[in-house]
Order: C-alpha cells, then sequence, then structure tokens
C-alpha cells in the first residue's frame, strides 16, 4: 500500500519521526521478526503503524493485522492513533467489558486491521468470528505487561491460530525480556531506545506521616504541590475508592481511575485528566503503563508496589521528554520500606497551614452524539461559537467518542452553556448537554 509519510504526518501535526520511529521503519523492510523497546510516550505506536500500512492491501476481504495489547484503554488508543491517520482501511477494537454481539456484528464486515486485548481476540477465535487465514502481521504491543498481567495462554492460542509465516514485532518498556516459546519470534531483530540510566531530571522525596492512616500527609502534601499534574499510586481498588471521597469530601477536584470501573468511566476520567478539567488522578497501575497522559508533574505513590519494576513504571509517567518531574513515597512512621527504594531520599516538610487547591482552569461538558452519528471536531466547534456565543479562548480540548463526545470549556460557563444551548441542534440532531462529573 503506497502511503505518503509527509502527508500524514502534517496531518497529525507532526513536523518529522523521531529517531526510533525512523530506525523501527528501516528495519521493518530488512527483518522479519522485530523487538522495539522504547520508554512509554516516546511514539511506539506510530512507529509501528505507519510502515504496517504498507503492507496492506485494501482491495484484500479479511483480516490482514492483529494488534494485542494487554489494556482495553491501550487498545482503544491504537485504533484512535490509526484512525487519526486518516486511510481507508476498516479498523475494530475488541475488548472485555465491550459487548459481544456488537462486535460480532461488526465482525461480519471483515477489518483490515483488527485490534483488542488477548482474552476477547482469543474468545472471537474460538466462536469463529475470525477468520485468520489472511494475517500476516501480528503486534503484541506492551508484551511484557502482558505477561505480568497473565496472559500467556490467550496469547498462545491465539498465535496458534495464525499462519505459520506471519510477520511478527513486539514493543516493551522493559528491558531484557526473554522470549517465551510461544511468541514463535525468528530470530528477531532488537530495536533498543530504552535509557542506559535512570532519568536524571526525576527529583524523588519521602513524606513521613504522623499516624499509621497517612491519608493526613497525603492531603498536606496535594495542598502544598497544588495545581500540578499528579497521579496518585495506590495497590488496591478499595483505597482508589475511599482516597477519591475522602479528597472530594475535602473540595479537592479529582477522578478515579481503576479495572473495577465501566469503560465509560474509566474513559470519561482520562479525557478530563488530559484536558485539564482536573489536575489529580487517583489510580492503581492501571494508569502506570502504556496509556497516553501527558505532562505529569508529580507521581505519588501512596502505597508502595510489590516490585522495583512497577516503581519503576510509576515513576516514568512523569520527568519525561526533557521536563523535570517529581517523585513523592508517603509513609507511615514504622512503615517497611522496599530494597529498591534509595535510604537517602530526602525528607519534604509538610507545612501546618495549607489550602486547599484552586479549582482547575476548565471544566468538561457531555454532549451525546459522536463519530457513529458523523459529528466531528470541526462541527462542536463550529457549533459551540455560533450557537453558544464562545470566545476562542474559552473553548478547550474536544473528545469526539464513538457515541459521545467530551468539551472543555472554561470553568464556570457550562451551566450557562448548557441553559443557552439545550434548544440547539448539531447537523440537524438535537442533542443531549450535561457537566460532566
Amino acid at each position: 500500500m503506497k502511503i505518503n509519510t509527509e502527508d500524514i504526518l502534517k496531518k497529525l501535526g507532526i513536523q518529522e519521526l523521531n529517531e526510533m520511529q525512523n530506525s523501527t521503519a528501516k528495519a521493518w523492510s530488512t527483518n522479519k521478526d522485530l523487538v522495539l523497546l522504547s520508554p512509554t510516550g516516546s511514539g511506539k505506536t506510530l512507529a509501528f503503524l505507519l510502515p504496517m500500512l504498507r503492507n496492506l492491501n485494501p482491495t484484500e476481504r479479511g483480516v490482514q493485522a492483529l494488534i494485542l495489547s494487554p489494556a482495553r484503554e491501550l487498545s482503544l488508543q491504537i485504533e484512535s492513533v490509526f484512525k487519526s491517520l486518516g486511510t481507508s482501511l476498516k479498523v475494530n477494537c475488541c475488548y472485555g467489558g465491550h459487548s459481544m454481539k456488537i462486535e460480532k456484528n461488526n465482525l461480519t464486515t471483515p477489518p483490515a486491521v483488527l485490534i483488542g486485548t488477548p482474552g476477547r481476540i482469543a474468545d472471537h477465535i474460538r466462536r469463529e468470528n475470525v477468520d485468520c487465514s489472511k494475517i500476516k502481521i501480528l503486534i503484541l504491543d506492551e508484551f511484557d505487561k502482558a505477561l505480568e498481567l497473565g496472559f500467556q495462554k490467550e496469547m498462545t492460542e491465539v498465535i496458534q491460530a495464525l499462519p505459520n509465516r506471519i510477520k511478527k514485532i513486539l514493543t516493551s518498556a522493559t528491558k531484557g525480556i526473554e522470549l517465551p516459546e510461544f511468541a514463535q519470534m525468528n530470530f528477531p531483530k532488537e530495536i533498543n531506545f530504552l535509557p542506559e540510566e535512570k532519568q536524571i531530571a526525576l527529583t524523588q522525596m519521602k513524606v513521613i506521616a504522623n499516624d499509621k492512616d497517612k491519608l493526613a500527609a497525603l492531603f498536606q502534601l496535594i495542598c502544598k504541590v497544588g495545581d500540578q499534574p499528579s497521579l496518585v499510586f495506590c495497590n488496591h481498588r478499595d483505597a482508589v475508592e475511599r482516597i477519591g471521597e475522602l479528597l472530594l469530601d475535602e473540595e479537592i477536584s479529582c477522578d478515579i481511575f481503576h479495572g473495577g470501573l465501566e469503560q465509560s468511566d474509566r474513559e470519561r476520567a482520562l479525557i478530563k485528566f488530559r484536558n485539564g478539567s482536573n489536575h489529580l488522578l487517583i489510580t492503581t497501575d492501571l494508569a502506570s503503563r502504556g496509556l497516553d497522559i501527558p505532562e505529569i508533574k508529580n507521581v505519588i505513590h501512596y502505597q508502595l508496589p510489590r516490585v522495583e519494576e512497577a516503581f519503576v513504571h510509576r515513576n516514568g509517567r512523569t520527568a519525561r521528554m526533557h521536563a523535570n518531574g517529581n517523585s513523592f513515597i508517603v509513609l507511615a512512621e514504622a512503615e517497611r520500606v522496599p530494597d529498591f527504594i534509595p535510604e537517602d531520599m530526602e525528607i519534604m516538610p509538610l507545612l501546618e497551614e495549607i489550602s486547599v487547591p484552586k479549582l482547575p482552569e476548565w471544566e468538561t461538558l457531555y454532549v451525546g452524539v459522536g463519530k457513529k452519528e458523523k459529528v466531528n471536531k470541526v462541527d462542536l466547534v463550529g457549533f459551540f461559537f455560533k450557537m453558544g456565543k464562545m470566545k476562542k479562548d474559552e473553548l478547550g480540548k474536544i473528545d469526539v467518542l464513538d457515541h459521545t463526545s467530551y468539551v472543555a470549556v472554561k470553568r464556570g460557563l457550562g451551566k450557562k452553556l448548557i441553559g443557552k444551548l439545550k434548544h440547539e441542534k448539531v447537523k440537524k440532531k438535537k442533542v443531549k448537554i450535561e457537566l460532566s462529573f
């Protein structure tokens, strides 16, 4: 398939590919199997999607490329990037928590590119909803995370269902992965862009609580860092829920994110965090890998991870792209500290007099139409400017999903816009608009 990389990059607002992406494209054309090692947030998705396009035939019916990723959010993120390339190729995304019936119907007209989590893809193959005979490319994204989450059985089942002679690309943000036999990689070419040393731009400090419950120390720390974008990591979902409720009771704007939430709630939490409607996300390790969450200033370890690798990946959410970042460890006075935590870490003093961080500059409106209703960002920009009489600096980031959209507006404008727009139509469709909490 002939693609014009310059046109695609222009459409994406990217001036040129980075060194890792160029190296991947070059290796793709000369080697069968590839192992791409590069940090989260470095552009791995674009690195494998662009050269993949050259191997796809738009006139051929059937799935030609299969992309497995360990998480729903990452699968949806890959699908979004692929759609942004603006090709005519059909793509489908399948994952647990999504309607199996809808997915089966979508697969009756096979996509050229199928993206999904190992469990759901294996399920579709078992049910014979997917014909694997035309697949010529398999991409195992964040492979180390998939192994960590225990998807060996499902990935084995999927790989065994594929044709023998196919190209495999494995990506990881971790060094030293031992390729299991089931991966069936044939002397892969390794492309290693992982840094040799830890990020020097990361400042690590610990906060010592005065009691066993550490919540008071966490509250003081959040007040001290103020409105900087921050992630608070916990090991368990119930801790995420409890902390989120307590912070909201203290009138601190935040959202929660973990695997037990509905997919729509997780999407909304990420959207509001990215568009600046919330500066604080309380999460499990689900948010430590793969997800596109840029410009994190602070990582706060409320509960310490059990292994060093998880600690490194959490910290990797900040101090990215040459920016400075902070990692805070909240400890009870007698809490045992794992060996991988530096002993000489500086203790950060907390202020006795604190003030709750100011509310974010933006708030988010839910709009009840999306891509399936043929509505795009341009339509919504025109709608809010024309019907809402908004100024340019009052409208923020817009995210358009399949049947819903989220629009960031300057805080305080939301309720006024809802009243002003309740009888107006988007592309001749009357839509529901409400504040997204």
